[in-house]
């Protein structure tokens, strides 16, 4: 199975709690992960990660079960 968007562990589209969900990682980390990366690697700055997410977010199908 796929990646798919959470339904429930959400903040915005439920990109990170799917991708949490996936790979049976705490959400709050993969979070915390994504915003440590777009803020504080070079090169992997906020504007392409949030455009990323935003991309994802339309793309991933939506999970009923989670």
């Amino acid at each position: 199975m796929g990646i798919r968007r959470s339904s429930r562990n959400r903040w915005i589209f439920g990109v990170c709690g799917g991708i949490a969900h996936r790979f049976g990682w705490n959400p709050l980390v993969v979070r915390l992960v994504t915003v440590l990366l777009a803020i504080f690697i070079p090169g992997f700055s906020l504007i392409p990660v949030a455009i990323l997410y935003v991309i994802l977010g339309y793309l991933l199908p939506e999970s009923a079960e989670y």
